[in-house]
């Protein structure tokens, strides 16, 4: 049997199902390439006490390793946040339902559900989109194409960042984009949520040019609200206050 468990956000984030599907598992891959996680490999062998195989894109994605090896015997695919967050995995559940593979999904905590902790309502959200880093000829803003229908709508914006993308950076794509199609864009505040679901989360508002130089750590995520509730408003001055 082939088990998806979602390791959730922070370390301590396993839910006893996952550990007792992890006890009965002959394998244990990680999947590095969805997230970014605020805690080592080794930190998390020393939770489940097992030893942690890496797996990346091409052994998750094209080849057919994973599935055969879960033919034969438990195996367990752990995947930061919750497993079904990312689509590759969807992908990874039909090939196993084309090979009649037995398999199981353990849930966890995920950014989805944790940037509630701003005070904004998550049914408010409009679509998510996500921020690729620039390259040299190719500077995608089709992320910014998003926020504006979205704020259009009244809804909140969830952007996501390219793993390893600095927030700075990502803050300097919207500001450089803004400058030259929509400048009362650079007058909207934007939260920056850090390491979020963990003891060292942070959330910090503000506007483009007062946020921009300060430090932010990784994994983070941008959100631009929408059109606001007065319980909103409320808790986002309350969390500005403790800035």
């Amino acid at each position: 049997m082939l088990y998806l468990i979602g390791l959730g956000l922070d370390k301590k984030d396993l839910s006893l199902n996952a550990l007792e599907a992890i006890k009965k598992c002959k394998k244990i891959y990680f999947e590095n390439y969805t997230n970014v996680m605020p805690y080592s490999i080794k930190d998390f062998e020393k939770v489940i006490k097992r030893k942690i195989a890496i797996a990346d894109r091409k052994f998750v994605e094209e080849n057919e390793k994973l599935i055969e090896e879960s033919k034969k015997e438990n195996v367990a695919l752990l995947v930061s946040g919750d497993p079904l967050s990312a689509t590759t995995h969807i992908e990874l559940i039909m090939r196993a339902k084309k090979k009649n593979l037995k398999f199981k999904i353990l849930h966890a905590p995920t950014v989805f559900s944790v940037i509630a902790e701003t005070g904004l309502q998550l049914y408010k959200f409009g679509k998510t989109a996500s921020i690729a880093k620039w390259q040299h000829n190719f500077n995608p803003e089709s992320f910014y194409d998003l926020i504006k229908q979205n704020l259009a709508a009244g809804s909140h914006t969830l952007l996501l960042l390219d793993i390893g993308l600095p927030v700075k950076e990502a803050l300097g794509y919207i500001e450089s984009i803004a400058k030259a199609r929509d400048l009362e864009m650079l007058d909207k505040e934007f939260i920056i949520c850090e390491k979020l679901g963990t003891e060292k989360q942070k959330i910090t508002i503000g506007k483009i040019f007062d946020i921009s130089q300060r430090r932010f750590s990784l994994p983070a995520c941008i959100i631009l609200p929408g059109k606001l509730h007065f319980l909103e408003t409320e808790m986002l001055q309350m969390i500005k206050n403790d800035m």
